[in-house]
């Protein structure tokens, strides 16, 4: 798989997982295999500050977790929200200042990604990456970047069949025949080609070597998978959340949307999770105690309870980076979670999905 100057072995990219379940330990173990690993970079400050004892800035946060991801001279990428506008900036910058050999940046446009980063020094050296849902949103977000000076290294294109925040408004568009992640595959390899044919990373419902090989036969370049990674032992969920995705059945998963995420996007989740079921009977008081997800400087989930839920503190007690039972859990999967069957190591996932996995150490 190659991106810009990036090569790994296998093309695979681990997807960004929040909040605190990507972080340095299970993207590194994912790049030391070859593939590419990814943080998340929702609510480092927290998890690094109470990790090291200290408190840290989001953008001191970003680059410590982002080095230590890179530990052996492997490179990693961090995954940025554009639905995070509080800590978008500083998450950006921290990402470059640790050397991160990409950003991946989606939940929302990232239109002005190329800009802020003209800003640091060392910008130029990290690949850019945006995840988009449509032809039509990769040609808008290219058009942009071009007059900018510059051009995505790479695009996830994310299908609906993706855990955590999908790309379209409504229940019906997630589940419309054009929506499916070969169709709109289809749709960005055009727009591609358009713009000097930059590669495309498959993303949504990737489950074994097959969906691998089918994808790349269609014309993808890597693909970006998220569930299966946060089923293994590197992974930073706690084992509350892994043991819920091994248990669970298709007919577990749920897009939520109304009550849904302050986001304001479509949201796949496990409708048993404690917070979601909470919120269903009207046992949660709405409370912003983050501020991580503002619109406008706002949180949805207080100013319209009745359609939205906090979800910060349902996130963070799901990870297992020192934050566990924190609150009721929130647990994010993908749509296939139920095939999940056993948590295995990053070691043994990708002897299954690749083959014969090798220690990459550039």
């Amino acid at each position: 798989m190659h991106i810009r100057d990036l090569v790994r072995p296998f093309p695979i990219v681990q997807g960004g997982m929040g909040v605190g379940i990507s972080l340095a330990p299970l993207a590194n173990a994912v790049s030391k295999a070859g593939g590419l690993g990814t943080i998340s970079s929702a609510g480092l400050d927290r998890l690094v500050s109470k990790r090291l004892g200290r408190k840290v800035s989001t953008r001191e946060a970003a680059a410590i977790e982002t080095r230590d991801a890179q530990e052996g001279g492997v490179p990693a990428a961090v995954n940025i929200m554009v639905a995070l506008q509080t800590t978008y900036e500083d998450s950006v910058l921290g990402a470059i200042d640790g050397g991160a050999a990409a950003i991946v940046s989606g939940a929302g446009m990232p239109l002005r990604l190329p800009e802020l980063v003209a800003t640091h020094p060392d910008g130029d050296k990290t690949a850019l990456i945006p995840i988009v849902s449509s032809g039509r949103a990769l040609r808008l977000l290219c058009k942009k970047w071009q007059r900018a000076g510059r051009l995505p290294d790479a695009a996830v294109v994310e299908g609906p069949l993706a855990g955590g925040h999908l790309g379209w408004r409504t229940a019906e568009e997630v589940e419309a025949p054009a929506s499916k992640l070969e169709n709109i595959l289809a749709e960005c390899l055009e727009v591609a080609k358009s713009f000097g044919s930059f590669p495309l990373i498959a993303a949504g419902g990737i489950f074994d070597r097959d969906d691998i090989s089918r994808m790349l036969e269609l014309g993808a370049a890597g693909v970006q998978m998220g569930t299966r990674f946060l089923a293994t032992k590197e992974s930073s969920a706690s084992d509350t959340f892994k043991q819920a995705v091994v248990d669970c059945k298709e007919e577990d998963i749920e897009v939520a949307i109304s009550p849904g995420s302050p986001c304001g996007l479509p949201f796949r989740i496990l409708k048993g999770s404690p917070m979601f079921i909470e919120t269903l009977k009207g046992a949660r008081k709405a409370l912003c105690r983050k501020g991580y997800v503002l619109l406008n400087g706002k949180c949805l989930g207080n100013e319209d309870p009745a359609k939205f839920f906090c979800i910060c503190d349902g996130l963070f007690s799901a990870a297992g980076a020192g934050v566990e039972g924190e609150d009721a859990d929130l647990f994010t999967v993908g749509a296939l979670a139920g095939m999940v069957d056993k948590i295995m190591s990053v070691g043994d996932l990708m002897k299954e999905l690749c083959g014969k996995v090798t220690p990459q150490t550039s």
